[in-house]
């Protein structure tokens, strides 16, 4: 694996590697199971695989966890060999964001509901590092992953406004054994909180029980899932959301074929999100 720590050097290695199709996986690294998912289908799918590790600041909002984000560029490295990863790209904040650097990119209406209400500016941070990166990369495919649907269905209006030749591929969400979805912000997480955080996987499953069932209004799910969360006074939560897609605006009814079922609480310092997906995110 080339690990290209600049723009030019990324550049000449991609040009050596001549005309191929590249799938590409932009993450913020602390890799598990969940992005080395995506790393798998992108080797199986292309020619190249290219990775990025970039902990992007521009997505990270006053008196967030940018400081204390988990880091760790070796394991990762090693992680992404063991993948036979071609190329990663592990660039630092002054090839990304130059001093005078004063351009940004928004997808207006996707950016300021579910997690954008409570993070602006976030989804601004994303669309204008995932721009820069497929810039860079030129790739043909791009590999996202599920748990985070907003930021999969940001890019995708992004691709689709800005006419970019490249293929947003959505994978499920992995799950550690006892259900909670995968995060490089797990590990922020104490013993208790821990369990505390269970409770958000299993208001999902209710959701979809109910769903299964038969119940399609979003008020009875929203409610069900409440009474989930609620179980647990560690977790506080942050927003229950019934959405369509891709405006991901609220619906009164569940539609089996185009809905998400989102929701984001707060485990002490920590903040996850989940979502359960009716439909398709892939393009």
């Amino acid at each position: 694996m080339k690990i290209c720590r600049s723009i030019e050097s990324l550049a000449e290695a991609l040009a050596e590697r001549g005309q191929r199709r590249v799938g590409f996986v932009p993450t913020m690294g602390f890799l598990h199971a969940g992005h080395l998912s995506l790393v798998k289908q992108c080797r199986e799918d292309n020619d190249l695989a290219v990775v990025s590790i970039y902990v992007n600041p521009a997505q990270f909002g006053r008196n967030e966890d940018l400081d204390r984000y988990p880091r760790d560029p070796q394991r990762d490295i090693a992680l992404l060999e063991n993948e036979r990863t071609d190329l990663l790209f592990l660039p630092d904040s002054g090839a990304m964001y130059p001093p005078g650097y004063a351009t940004y990119v928004s997808v207006e209406g996707l950016d300021a509901v579910l997690c954008g209400a409570s993070r602006p500016g976030h989804f601004r941070g994303v669309a204008t590092v995932v721009l820069q990166l497929f810039n860079l990369v030129r790739p043909q495919r791009a590999y996202f992953g599920q748990k985070d649907a907003q930021q999969a269905i940001v890019i995708r209006r992004l691709v689709r406004d800005l006419h970019l030749p490249v293929q947003v591929i959505v994978m499920p969400i992995v799950r550690d054994s006892d259900g909670l979805a995968l995060s490089s912000r797990n590990v922020y997480l104490a013993p208790a909180e821990r369990l505390a955080a269970l409770h958000l996987p299993q208001a999902l499953q209710r959701a979809d029980a109910l769903v299964r069932s038969g119940v399609l209004d979003s008020r009875a799910i929203r409610t069900a899932m409440r009474n989930e969360l609620e179980r647990d006074p560690l977790l506080a939560s942050e927003y229950i959301a019934i959405v369509g897609l891709p405006d991901l605006l609220e619906t009164p009814v569940v539609d089996l074929n185009n809905t998400l079922i989102a929701a984001a609480v707060r485990v002490g310092r920590t903040r996850l999100i989940d979502n359960l997906l009716l439909g398709d995110l892939s393009c």
